[in-house]
């Protein structure tokens, strides 16, 4: 047991040294060899990374609403391709029928409204914030659909939406510019030049996708309407079930009822979209599936004529060390020695461009975290297939060169020269 512990010890000694050699004999032909394995698992370790750390970060940033919600719209929330006239054409989605909706729907737990989601300048005393500030209009129920929850101050209420009021609610973003050391309730401050009175700040959300979720003023639906929408204007509704369990239900109804509000003709399409949680990130799933099958698509390929590449520096390699071959032969090694010996240099070749091609791959995939300011991924899952496809392909396509290696006469491979 000492004796083959020592010799397979001195097998893969010596085939790494001689791997080594090779490649330092070759430097062309195994730079080329080792750039086709690395760019195959390149490609699929870089895109892998990079989707899976959207992936980590992408349940946060699309679960924007709470459970057993849905939101109505004009457009798809997410977009890739598609008819885009359909969408553009269709009739916005008003006030009226929201208040409509919410009068007539009598399963929903809450109906609420969003309109618009603007760039503003604002402003307190002598601090400003020029056109970074997203300005929306909402009702009591706006809170509650964006799964936060009030730090300070109240909520919207009747009449703040009524008498269309100039109140806000405003995120902590907002407190960390304009009111530091200092109570935002109660305070007066500026939208476009127009006083508006802080009733309540919001909870600290923290980032998504690379974006702060405390940058933002909400004021009244009504007022919004009437200080910034304008034609193209199209409001967002909100709808929550009472639970689960009605979920299904309440989404039929209130389909139903806005489909007669808007007059829809019983034989055409929704002319808005219903959007979940889960069509949300199905829609994400579907789009990353095909960048998936095209990088390995592409890292297939890349890995087959990688593959030759290796076979053919192998099958090389035997032409030119026959003699080296026969003198081992001579000397006592075997037949199995001799396949090792080539098997461990072609898996060599391989697994060394397999782990540049992995460094290089997770390196590259998380530029996305540094450029979304997401926590970075390592796809430990991916690195290990990585490396084990590196050492089939190693094997598949080295076995016949070492088999060639192996079968030569040590009495001719003595002879050549």
């Amino acid at each position: 047991m000492i004796m083959g512990s020592r010799s397979i010890k001195n097998v893969l000694k010596e085939s790494f040294w001689m791997a080594i050699d090779a490649i330092r004999k070759n430097k062309l032909r195994s730079g080329l060899t080792l750039l086709g394995i690395s760019i195959g698992v390149f490609s699929v370790i870089g895109v892998m990374t990079a989707i899976r750390t959207l992936e980590s970060s992408v349940a946060s940033g699309l679960n924007v609403f709470a459970a057993n919600t849905f939101i109505i719209q004009k457009y798809p929330e997410i977009q890739f391709g598609g008819d885009r006239k359909k969408y553009r054409n269709r009739a916005n989605i008003t006030f009226d029928q929201y208040k409509k909706l919410k009068s007539r729907a009598k399963k929903p737990l809450l109906v609420s409204a969003v309109d618009g989601s603007y760039s503003r300048d604002i402003r307190y005393r002598d601090k400003e914030v020029i056109n970074s500030v997203q300005i929306a209009g909402g009702d009591e129920g706006t809170i509650r659909f964006y799964n936060t929850f009030l730090y300070d101050g109240r909520n919207f209420v009747f009449d703040d939406i009524h008498y269309s009021k100039n109140v806000c609610i405003i995120g902590m973003d907002i407190v960390d510019r304009l009111f530091t050391n200092e109570d935002p309730i109660g305070k007066k401050m500026k939208i476009n030049g127009l006083d508006y009175f802080v009733i309540g700040v919001t909870e600290r959300q923290g980032e998504a996708f690379g974006e702060s979720k405390d940058n933002f003023i909400v004021i009244p639906i009504s007022t919004f309407i009437e200080k910034f929408s304008n034609q193209w204007n199209s409001i967002r509704i909100h709808v929550e079930a009472s639970s689960e369990l009605t979920y299904e239900n309440t989404k039929d109804e209130v389909i139903g009822l806005l489909r007669s509000i808007r007059k829809v003709a019983p034989e055409s399409d929704n002319d808005f979209e219903i959007i979940t949680n889960t069509e949300m990130i199905d829609q994400f799933s579907g789009f990353t599936s095909g960048i998936k099958i095209f990088a390995l698509s592409v890292s297939v390929i890349a890995l087959v004529v990688a593959g030759i590449g290796i076979m053919n520096i192998m099958l090389v390699s035997v032409t030119e060390r026959i003699k080296e071959i026969g003198i081992r032969k001579a000397i006592g090694a075997t037949k199995k020695d001799i396949l090792t010996q080539f098997l461990m240099e072609a898996v060599f070749l391989s697994e060394f461009g397999g782990i540049v091609g992995i460094i290089l791959g997770v390196g590259g995939g998380n530029i996305v975290s540094i450029l979304f300011n997401i926590p970075a991924v390592i796809p430990i899952d991916w690195t290990i297939i990585g490396l084990v496809v590196c050492s089939v392909i190693g094997i598949g396509f080295g076995i016949y060169p070492a088999w060639r290696a192996a079968q030569l006469d040590p009495i001719e491979s003595l002879r050549f020269e």
